[in-house]
């Protein structure tokens, strides 16, 4: 900033509601308690159409909403062990991936849980930590449910 402000620093986490994500949600709330950084928490939903006898209709307002609720509700049970962290929360319509690659950019540090998918059915279903790691312009954590 040209009046001599540092820009704060940004932690940007992947949320979507599994073990994993909520996880990643608290090794980033620690990071930002120790470093002084803002979390900004994103889910990403999208309608996606798979194979059938024809279209499934979903309304987008529906997934926004019930992803906003989904994000709501873990930011604020995951944020009460760590105060006077800053949360922003973004609710984002796309593929996640391409959604935490783009809010990442620019920030400290990008944190994702990790699902523990690997081998065939990795490759398979394809891996939002992986693209994540190879893609983002920031160091990226990838964090790991405990099972």
């Amino acid at each position: 900033m040209s009046n001599g402000e540092e820009t704060p620093r940004r932690i940007v986490v992947g949320f979507d509601t599994s073990a994993a994500s909520v996880e990643a949600l608290q090794w980033a709330l620690a990071q930002a308690q120790v470093t002084g950084a803002i979390v900004e928490a994103v889910i990403a939903w999208d309608i996606y159409s798979g194979f059938g006898s024809g279209p499934t209709v979903v309304d987008g307002e529906d997934m926004a909403g019930a992803a906003q609720q989904s994000l709501a509700a873990a930011v604020e049970k995951v944020s009460a062990a760590y105060p006077g962290v800053v949360v922003e929360q973004r609710v984002l319509r796309g593929h996640p991936a391409a959604v935490l690659i783009d809010r990442a950019s620019g920030a400290d540090l990008l944190v994702v849980g990790s699902h523990g998918y690997g081998g065939f059915v990795g490759a398979l279903l394809g891996s939002v930590s992986q693209h994540c790691v190879h893609h983002a312009t920031c160091p990226v954590v990838v964090v790991r449910a405990e099972h």
